[in-house]
């Protein structure tokens, strides 16, 4: 993982729109960056929703909430309809984003080892820096618990 107090590395990724987003848009704000495994998932799905409906609460604070996973923009179109998604989800089918900010790693699940996406959520300050790194994130609590460390 990626340590509190360094650069965040940039990206460029599109949204479930098409629309290309770079971490230097959202300069002068607190962007909460949280990679998950994959769309229209139990725990991911939680997770959206979770932030969604919490978003208004985000903007009121200057916070920026950016989804991230390995689905294309297309599979993002979708899960946004389906739960009425109220912020960008970011596709990074390249895996670009997802192993600049270390989340691509080995995973163990019945015994059978794999490498996927490890649900993460990274806290960047206005200037870019990480500010806060959680690690194994409940999916369901991460929006709760991020309203209130911010």
């Amino acid at each position: 993982m990626l340590k509190e107090g360094t650069k965040a590395p940039c990206f460029s990724l599109p949204d479930q729109e098409g629309k290309i987003h770079t971490l230097e848009d959202y300069r002068g704000k607190k962007v909460i960056l949280y990679f998950y495994p994959k769309d229209n998932t139990p725990g991911c799905t939680k997770q959206a929703c979770g932030f969604s409906e919490r978003y208004p609460a985000f903007e009121e604070k200057n916070v920026v909430v950016l989804g991230v996973s390995k689905d294309s923009v297309a599979s993002h179109k979708r899960f946004q309809e389906k739960f009425g998604l109220t912020f960008p989800i970011l596709a990074d089918p390249d895996l670009a984003c997802i192993k600049a900010y270390d989340v691509w790693q080995e995973k163990k699940l019945y015994g059978k080892v794999s490498m996927g996406v490890v649900r993460t959520t990274y806290v960047i300050d206005e200037e870019g820096m990480i500010a806060k790194v959680i690690e194994k994130v409940k999916a369901a609590d991460n929006p709760q618990q991020m309203l209130e460390m911010i």
